[in-house]
């Protein structure tokens, strides 16, 4: 059976709070998956239960048809790479780089420790400095390793360049894409950052309060939305009957974000003066998801 990571109506709570509605995905292999979210809106949740790192109450999670939750043969084709905490150092103060990568190595079974020792050397790390004195940077640095040379078929990074400056956020993507070409293996990364990150991206998974909002081929969800600006009667002419997500106005001036294509958009303003502008994944997510959003059809 094909290597299929599967979350089929998942729900998670923490006491009384639903953090996860009722939520199912597909993760198919070979693929680079950008996972979006505000925060709070259950990214690292999600991505701990896929891993078997948390419990869920309602649903199914597998991997290959099988159960993830205790399942040695599936947890070692799984890596969840995340910031690191003292409660993930069981509380060790004198625990080192060089003993964590250590740990990893006898944890993951595609451990590749030539390539670790690579990544260790281009980042600059001192693997005898302990954990608990890196840096943010560092620290980052130190998850992006671990994920990278696990070489689990499914590897997950949460907020991997949340400490990294932007020339070592760059030097990550060109890494994540180096090691996709070489292995094929399905990179599924949270983040932030996203700009910088969506050509990066083959499909976008946005979740938004708890659920699933869309899971898309990323260019096909970025050239579902167009942004029209001009005088509003005109504006308003080209959108009437599309869904407006965002409107702003200046003066007899308005700008307004729909879901529809740019192409669309542009044949509907024909005789308009209007502008059709694509828009950026960045955009296009808070446009979907952002609170201050105005929903209408116009």
């Amino acid at each position: 059976m094909e290597q299929i990571l599967q979350a089929v109506h998942v729900t998670k709570s923490y006491g009384k709070k639903e953090v996860l509605h009722d939520v199912s995905l597909t993760i198919e292999p070979g693929v680079i998956y950008g996972l979006i979210g505000r925060n709070g809106a259950g990214k690292t949740t999600l991505l701990s239960i896929l891993t078997a790192q948390n419990t869920h109450d309602k649903g199914t999670v597998t991997y290959g048809g099988q159960t993830v939750w205790e399942n040695e043969k599936a947890l070692a084709d799984l890596c969840f790479s995340r910031e690191l905490s003292g409660q993930m150092l069981f509380g060790q103060n004198t625990y080192k780089v060089r003993d964590y990568l250590r740990a990893a190595s006898l944890y993951y079974p595609h451990w590749d420790k030539e390539y670790a020792d690579e990544l260790v050397k281009r980042f600059g790390l001192d693997t005898k400095k302990k954990i608990c004195k890196l840096s943010k940077g560092m620290m980052s640095m130190v998850t992006i390793i671990l994920a990278l040379a696990s070489r689990a078929p499914i590897t997950i990074l949460d907020e991997p360049v949340a400490g990294l400056d932007v020339v070592a956020r760059e030097d990550f993507y060109k890494l994540l894409l180096a090691d996709y070409t070489e292995t094929g293996r399905t990179f599924i990364v949270s983040t932030h950052i996203i700009e910088e990150a969506a050509n990066v991206f083959e499909k976008v998974i946005i979740i938004d309060n708890g659920r699933i909002a869309a899971v898309e081929n990323t260019e096909d969800f970025v050239s579902s939305f167009a942004f029209v600006s001009g005088k509003e009667e005109d504006v308003d002419a080209v959108t009437k009957g599309y869904e407006v997500l965002s409107s702003e106005r200046f003066g007899r001036q308005k700008g307004v974000a729909v879901r529809a294509s740019r192409n669309q958009m542009e044949q509907a303003a024909t005789g308009r003066d209007v502008d059709v502008s694509p828009v950026s994944l960045q955009k296009a997510f808070v446009y979907l998801t952002g609170e201050e959003a105005h929903h209408e059809t116009a």
